[in-house]
């Protein structure tokens, strides 16, 4: 194919990436995601990002380190998100009360919002040994405690569904998959995609006054019907884009109207760890440009999420500030830039 190729080395209007990790938690030998902050905030300069949300604080020691080096230091440029321990519930059976005493404390010491992973779902187990879903009734009362709070909640259930089907020559994934085996969850004993997205929307339906975004589109960015119709159901439900260009890339003209369908629902975010320059470049070429059949990883790099190329949204100008920026502030009330 020879197209032509649009560069983008900046966002077209100031932006909010509502989907990113900064702290130590995901690094795995206990250093700092990015280790150079000052350099980091030089990138956002560069390329118009002016706020990220760090999805990496925690709780108790680790929130308050995440705190004091982003939000703190550099005062509108970061929000942290905190986590509650999930696994005192395996400790204590019923320890509702303590994940929300940890809410509670996260909030006064200034998390701005609520990070749940899909270990809730896939590997979090109660005293008994069986696994907890997000729409146990245990853990109802930290949705709740969120809204009084006015919290939102990222919440990232479950993960691509290739990686709940069978490993074989029919897994587009299957690459991924050998290099990640722990990604696999079609192992006996978990729940499937369904049952886990089914968990989701009924979170989100069982506390409507809690604010929910659902990362990676929903988690169900190759079905987006489906999002688009708990978009519609849900006026406390909102998605980010991040970690799923691959997946809207192929489908963009579904993914452009699911943008411009739900105007008020859908953030822009990138779950782009340790920040790339280049890549904020691809995803604004991804947002704003026409571009068609080009690769979303690197030209020397092997496509990470599947073999195939991707076509750009080209989002209508009257809709970006929305996207990019507009939801993100009014649900972090954050100023107006």
């Amino acid at each position: 194919m020879r197209l032509p190729t649009t560069e983008k080395r900046h966002a077209a209007i100031p932006c909010v990436d509502i989907h990113n990790h900064l702290g130590k938690w995901l690094t795995g030998d206990g250093t700092w995601m990015t280790p150079d902050v000052a350099e980091l905030i030089r990138i956002m300069d560069r390329c118009q990002v002016d706020h990220i949300v760090n999805l990496d604080g925690r709780w108790g020691t680790e929130l308050q380190e995440n705190l004091e080096r982003y939000d703190l230091a550099h005062p509108g440029r970061f929000s942290t998100f905190c986590h509650v321990d999930f696994r005192v519930l395996a400790e204590r059976g019923n320890a509702t009360q303590t994940l929300v005493d940890q809410l509670h404390e996260a909030a006064k010491v200034g998390a701005r919002g609520l990070k749940v992973w899909k270990n809730l779902g896939l590997e979090f187990r109660d005293q008994r040994g069986e696994l907890v879903l997000p729409d146990d009734d245990r853990v109802a009362p930290v949705f709740d405690a969120a809204a009084e709070l006015d919290l939102p909640v990222l919440i990232h259930t479950a993960d691509p569904v290739a990686f709940f089907e069978p490993i074989d020559q029919h897994n587009e994934r299957i690459e991924d998959l050998a290099t990640n085996p722990d990604w696999w969850f079609g192992k006996p004993g978990l729940p499937t995609f369904d049952r886990l997205i089914d968990a989701l929307e009924a979170v989100v339906a069982g506390h409507p006054r809690t604010t929910f975004i659902a990362a990676h589109v929903g988690c169900a960015a190759e079905d987006l019907r489906r999002v688009s119709r708990m978009l519609t159901a849900y006026e406390n439900l909102h998605v980010d884009l991040g970690g799923r260009m691959p997946e809207l890339g192929r489908q963009p003209r579904a993914a452009r109207r699911l943008i411009v369908d739900h105007p008020r629902q859908v953030l822009f975010g990138t779950d782009l760890y340790p920040v790339v320059e280049q890549e904020y470049h691809r995803w604004f070429r991804f947002v704003e440009t026409d571009d068609e059949c080009f690769g979303y990883a690197p030209d020397d790099e092997i496509p990470p999420m599947g073999r195939w190329d991707i076509s750009a949204l080209d989002i209508p100008a009257s809709h970006l500030a929305a996207l990019y920026a507009g939801n993100a502030r009014r649900i972090l009330r954050l100023p107006v830039s």
